[in-house]
């Protein structure tokens, strides 16, 4: 079996990773309290993920892909410390994307932001938005992969990280990489969500 191949996101990923977090991301809970609809979602998530990479993170140059024999099988999102934030700018080029596809959840949308932002710590951070593998590859590794690749990072710049997990059940999987649970986010009528931080080895 070929070595699983870690490298930063590029231009050139975006539609593919975005098409494997489409796909990790279908069945997440957070994903169907936004976009309650099989149909609407399936659509919906890939131009998201697309829009983000594109416009947010590949000018952070944090995040990464881990594929094998050149075809992507997961893909990390993450903000560098005090880099979390996108400027107006950003927000302008994501915004026909979102609105076109979350309009309908328009509420839900803000209401999950404003608990997540409430939540969210003010030391400087790594801030992991997402980590997803495609189902095809799940449990191969390349999570783990990609996991290990950036908290070396971290331990090596001495800064302390941040996830929030969007369910109860992947709390002992982020454990294992030393993140602990520092309270909860409950949304209305939605999930709960962990919001766990790990301090650099």
């Amino acid at each position: 079996m070929a070595e699983i191949e870690l490298r930063p996101t590029a231009r050139a990923d975006v539609r593919s990773q975005s098409k494997v977090l489409a796909r990790a991301f279908y069945d997440d809970p957070v994903m169907k309290y936004l976009l309650p609809d099989d149909s609407a979602r399936a659509k919906a998530l890939p131009p998201m993920f697309a829009s983000l990479t594109r416009n947010h993170f590949l000018s952070r140059g944090g995040s990464e892909v881990a594929g094998r024999g050149g075809v992507i099988g997961a893909a990390t999102l993450w903000d560098p410390p005090g880099r979390r934030k996108s400027s107006r700018w950003e927000e302008l080029k994501m915004m026909p994307t979102l609105a076109w596809h979350f309009h309908s959840r328009a509420e839900q949308t803000k209401t999950l932001g404003k608990l997540m932002e409430e939540a969210h710590p003010e030391e400087p951070h790594w801030y992991l938005m997402v980590i997803g593998s495609d189902p095809s590859v799940r449990g191969a590794g390349f999570g783990q992969a990609l996991m290990r690749s950036r908290l070396d990072r971290c331990d090596g710049e001495r800064a302390p990280a941040y996830l929030e997990a969007s369910e109860e059940s992947l709390i002992p999987y982020y454990t294992r990489f030393g993140f602990e649970q520092i309270g909860e986010i409950r949304v209305p009528d939605g999930p709960t969500m962990i919001p766990m931080w790990r301090a650099p080895r």
